[in-house]
Parts: structure tokens; sequence; C-alpha cells
């Protein structure tokens, strides 16, 4: 049953000349001043959604994007300012890139934001998806294995951390703590200090269905967001994820520990939305067809990235992803009666994310959570 809804914001600060037919994504380049506006419009959305009644906030952590799509470098420290700024509001970590941090700073730092906000500050962590970032920071990106293998080692380190009193590590990666000598005695043990005070949920994108990554979700705890994806794909992802989740001991309910996402827009009808939309649309598969973020082949990419090359080239339609519900357009009357299948389907789904889009100017944005919370959030009132 639902129970839950929160919004995402990515960072974006991209709020003109969009579309197929506006500004290529590798053009853009904004000046500090704008970019940082990133952090002012964070606090007018987390404001805006405790007002009307949202639980969460999830926002991405990247780094060097001077095109202005994802503008916020390190998300414990955003969401602890965020909290004092709010009174009840919870922030999530969508996502916190391991590779790009050593995994007890990144728990220590979240350690922090636990206790400080009394609980307010979700977990959760990805391997990334920009190269430049990634491998700018000393760590793979292009060689998927050697990403996954260090990913994998970096959220045990900071399970062991949270969980364990004083704990060592013995890996590929990490050896921790230090064989060094210390106050006359061989350090063999460390502790993280102070621990979280609060119970840890830990989240995890899950975007490409691979058997190895699910598999490890489900052995380690690891909760699911799964966004944007076509109905006739749900399905199969969900019963992965609880497959894998009863081969490690744990029986779920079919969606049970998954959060949904959708892309949205209401308006008076589902062509009239998809009309408004259309630009936020297009301007999400310029940012996102290059990283390989989209199913297109190379001569779509192309298109993509310089429409002027795209006669005769069919890229995706925002009717399709409508039809598809990726993304829920039209009026909250025809959002509701699919989030009410989908708790039919889905037994165990409980909380619902509304993603913002690469493009979507924050009055918006705003407008539009406001018209899914008075339209459709009260028939899910329990």
């Amino acid at each position: 049953m639902i129970r839950g809804f929160s919004a995402s914001y990515a960072g974006h600060v991209v709020d003109d000349n969009l579309g197929l037919q506006g500004m290529p994504a590798n053009d853009r380049q904004y000046s500090n001043e704008k970019l940082s506006e990133a952090f002012s419009w964070a606090l007018d959305i987390a404001q805006h959604l405790e007002g009307l009644g949202y639980d969460e906030l999830w926002m991405a952590e990247h780094h060097f994007q001077p095109e202005g799509y994802e503008c916020i470098p390190n998300l414990l420290m955003l969401s602890l300012y965020l909290a004092t700024q709010t009174q009840k509001l919870k922030f999530g970590c969508g996502f916190n890139i391991a590779p790009m941090w050593h995994p007890l700073r990144l728990a220590e730092d979240f350690a922090m934001a636990d206790i400080l906000t009394k609980g307010r500050v979700m977990f959760g962590v990805g391997r990334g998806y920009h190269s430049r970032e990634v491998e700018t920071f000393g760590s793979p990106m292009l060689d998927s294995d050697a990403n996954r293998e260090l990913f994998e080692e970096q959220v045990e380190v900071i399970l062991k951390a949270f969980n364990e009193e004083f704990f060592s590590h013995q890996g590929k990666h990490y050896k921790i703590p230090a064989k060094v000598p210390y106050r006359g005695y061989e350090l063999e043990k460390i502790s993280l200090v102070p621990r979280p005070t609060h119970p840890v949920e830990i989240w995890q994108p899950l975007v490409s269905g691979n058997p190895k990554g699910v598999d490890f979700m489900a052995k380690m705890g690891i909760k699911a967001l799964i966004a944007n994806t076509p109905e006739e794909a749900l399905s199969g992802r969900l019963s992965m994820y609880q497959e894998a989740a009863a081969n490690h001991g744990k029986q779920l309910k079919l969606g049970e520990d998954i959060a949904l996402g959708y892309r949205f827009f209401i308006g008076e009808t589902e062509e009239k939305a998809i009309n408004e939309a259309r630009p936020y649309f297009e301007e999400g598969m310029k940012f996102a067809a290059p990283l390989g973020l989209m199913r297109l082949d190379q001569d779509q990419i192309d298109a993509v990235a310089n429409p002027g090359s795209a006669r005769g080239v069919e890229l995706p339609t925002l009717e399709a992803a409508s039809a598809s519900k990726a993304w829920l357009c039209g009026p909250p009357e025809l959002i509701v009666e699919h989030l009410k299948k989908v708790e039919e389907q889905y037994p165990g789904i409980e909380r619902i994310n509304l993603g913002s889009v690469m493009g979507m100017p924050l009055n918006v944005f705003k407008d539009q959570l406001t018209k899914f919370a008075e339209g459709v959030m009260p028939a899910f009132a329990n």
C-alpha cells in the first residue's frame, strides 16, 4: 500500500533554450553564480515540499558540470543545511557516488549528519555513470567490472563501520586499520567515532537489472529505487529483487523495500500535459543519451547531440514514455488510477518518488508538485 511521497532534485539550473531545437548540451556553460543557484533551488524545493506534506527530498551527488545539469557536489553538507531550514522533511542521498570516496570518510560524514539532524538524512550509494568525475577522482568507471568490485568492497567497509563497535577489513582495495604501532600496541581493529545513532536504511538505484548487482543488494540488505521504468519491464525488476532477497533468507512482498520513481506532468488532458512537458523530456534526453543512460543506437545518440543531423532518425517520444508509464502525464485522476493499479499489482510498494526533469524551471516544478499534492496524494491518505 502506498504510504509516502517524495521528490528528487538532481541539482540542475538549466531552464532555458530547451529541447532538441535548443542549445546542445555540450555547448552550455554557466557562470559560477548561476551554478551556485542549485543550492537556493534545493532550499526552495525543500520548504515547498514540507509545506505540501511530502516526506522526503532526494538529491544527487555529481561533480564538474559547467553545463548546469547536476550541480550538487556534497549531499551530506547540503542536507545538513537544509535540515536547519525545515522542521521534519527527510533528505535522501540519491546517491553518494561511493567510488569517489574513501568508505570510512563517507561513513563518518554520514554518521555526523545522522546525529546532528536526529535521523533526518537517509543513506544512499551508487556506482556512478560519469567517466569525467569518477575517473578524475582516481577510480574506475570505464572498466565496469573494476568499478563494481571497488563499489562492493566499499559497501562492505561502510556496513562494518556502521554496525560493529570495533572492526577490521582485509580486502583487495582496503586494509583497515593500517598495520602500525599505536600508543605502545599493534593496531588490529578500529572504531567509527561516533557511529550513527538512528537506524540506517541504505538505498541504491536499481537501473540495469544486472543479476550480480541485484544479488549484492539483497545480500547486504540494500533497498532499491527503480525509476522511470516502462510498465512492461517493471514486474521483472521487482520479481528479480524479491527472488534475490529470498535467496538470502528474507521473504518480501512483491515491491517491498523498493521505491518507485516517476517523471510526471499534470495537465487538463494527457495530450496537453505531454505537449507542455515535451521540452523537458527532450532536454533530459539530450543530457542522458550520450552518457549511455538510454537504450539508443549511435545514430540516435548523434541526432540527440546534434539536432541538425536528426533528419530521418527516429527518436524516443514522450507519447511513448507516457503510454509505457515511465512518465505519468495527464490529469490527477489518471495518475491516481495508475497508482491504484500499482498498489494492486505490487502489494509491497509503499513509496513513490517524483523526479524533477532536466530543464524544468523551478516555478514549474513547484507548481507540478502542488498539483500532485492536491490532486493525487489525498487518494492515498491512510
